[in-house]
């Protein structure tokens, strides 16, 4: 017998111990607790790896498209024919990062839930056991993600590359881009009252006696209170994260804290003022509760700096200051004003950081005040929540320049026709190699799950 047929006779072993239940079942289907449905090289698919799959669609709302033990048990290996090329390459991923993401997850779970409780009803399972199976999951898809990325991460599309592809898409075929702006924008944040600050700070100290005396009011108060909205809909607490998660003022606090009975003191952030009650330690992460306060500016106060930046709005349309001079003497917005206002983001397409957004993409007020402008124009001040913050700041913004919709060409869009043509050229890469693979591993599927219009039809020429 040669080494092939001995590795195949081995595993079809594995698979009769594995599956005794499966033939006990055809008797009695109540005595199966689980069986193998795939084997892929020396890995065995169960059909309770499956109905995971499929309970955790379910409780994350997400749709099913066919049939979910074609797509799913396919799914699981794919991966595992990655996984054994990582294991052979010797692929390792970040624990710390790994755990981090699994908690955040489980957390999400119970939340979707309604509790720990009823999560354990629903997936009929111990939550220590489903955090296990969280980190296992997101381990191996980590694993098996950067392997994908050291397979392709040498594919490039060179410009002549591009320009060939770009030349052999109908004209009818070519993607229309929407209209694009770059803006620049200047804001400032309102003076608040020192008496409004004063009674921020009363309020939470009167939180703090109060949870001092019992601490789990504590979670009451957030969610009655707190200005932090996500994490108030869970009584304040954050999760586990690392120190670098938060701001500095915040996370020296927050590692510093031992006893879960007493609050902290009142820490100033650039969201606003919290308390910090300490949950718990887990290595180099904590999960804290807070509690975020913002100090409101009055109306008049508002009044006062929309009047003091339209006039340096007017200033700018007479051409006696330019607004990148002014961006530099007055914008408190420390993410434009060394950048002389110019707003940047991720580029959908590329994921290169760009000056260029659609107006979906813009901040909702940003988008009004500037749908209507021509380039060079400024517009009035207005006010608008600072997305990183939270906190309401004044603002006025320039039409620094415009692309009108257009069909997708190569002299104003390279860098995404570049990218559609990368991202193709690893797609198809990724295809051949696992289609290559399935060739060189042994794979087994259950003749009930051979019935599937899978993706791949190399699982079935074996």
């Amino acid at each position: 017998m040669n080494i092939t047929n001995m590795r195949k006779l081995s595993l079809l072993l594995l698979a009769l111990t594995l599956l005794t239940g499966g033939l006990k079942a055809q008797q009695n289907k109540k005595n199966i607790i689980d069986e193998v449905i795939w084997i892929v090289g020396d890995e065995a698919i169960l059909k309770s790896d499956v109905e995971t799959m499929i309970l955790d669609a379910e409780i994350n709302r997400r749709p099913i498209e066919g049939n979910p033990y074609c797509i799913f048990p396919e799914q699981i290996a794919i991966e595992k024919l990655y996984l054994h090329q990582a294991a052979i390459d010797s692929i390792t991923v970040n624990e710390s990062y790994i755990n981090s993401i699994s908690d955040r997850e489980l957390e999400y779970y119970i939340n979707n839930a309604g509790s720990a409780q009823k999560l354990e009803e629903y997936m009929r399972r111990p939550i220590s056991q489903l955090r296990d199976e969280i980190r296992t999951r997101n381990r191996t898809r980590s694993m098996a993600q950067q392997m994908q990325a050291k397979l392709v991460e040498k594919i490039e599309a060179t410009p002549a590359e591009v320009r060939r592809y770009f030349s052999n898409i109908p004209a009818d075929s070519l993607p229309t881009i929407p209209e694009q702006v770059e803006l620049q924008v200047l804001s400032l944040l309102p003076p608040i009252p020192q008496a409004e600050i004063n009674r921020v700070k009363e309020q939470l100290r009167e939180f703090t006696e109060r949870a001092n005396k019992n601490p789990g009011d504590f979670s009451l108060l957030a969610r009655l209170y707190s200005d932090d909205v996500e994490s108030a809909k869970k009584g304040g607490e954050l999760g586990f994260a690392g120190r670098g998660i938060y701001d500095p003022d915040f996370a020296s606090v927050a590692f510093n804290m031992q006893d879960p009975n007493k609050v902290s003191r009142i820490v100033e952030t650039q969201f606003g003022f919290h308390i910090i009650q300490f949950i718990e330690r887990r290595g180099d992460k904590v999960n804290v509760r807070h509690i975020l306060m913002r100090p409101k500016a009055t109306s008049d106060v508002k009044t006062q700096g929309i009047n003091k930046l339209d006039s340096l709005a007017n200033l700018i349309r007479e051409n006696k200051i330019t607004f990148e001079q002014t961006v530099m003497a007055y914008s408190q917005d420390k993410n434009t004003r060394m950048n002389a206002g110019l707003m940047m983001q991720q580029d959908k397409y590329t994921g290169s950081i760009t000056s260029k957004y659609e107006y979906q993409d813009l901040p909702p007020e940003i988008a009004r005040a500037a749908y209507a402008m021509n380039v060079g124009e400024v517009s009035k001040a207005f006010t608008m929540i600072d997305q990183t913050t939270g906190n309401e700041v004044i603002a006025v913004v320039k039409m620094k320049s415009k692309i009108p919709t257009h069909k997708a060409n190569v002299k104003e869009d390279y860098q995404m026709l570049k990218s559609f043509l990368e991202e193709k050229k690893k797609s198809e890469f990724l295809q051949e190699w696992v289609a290559k693979k399935q060739k060189e591993t042994y794979i087994s599927i259950d003749p009930e799950y051979r019935d599937c219009n899978f993706t791949y039809s190399g699982w079935l020429n074996k």
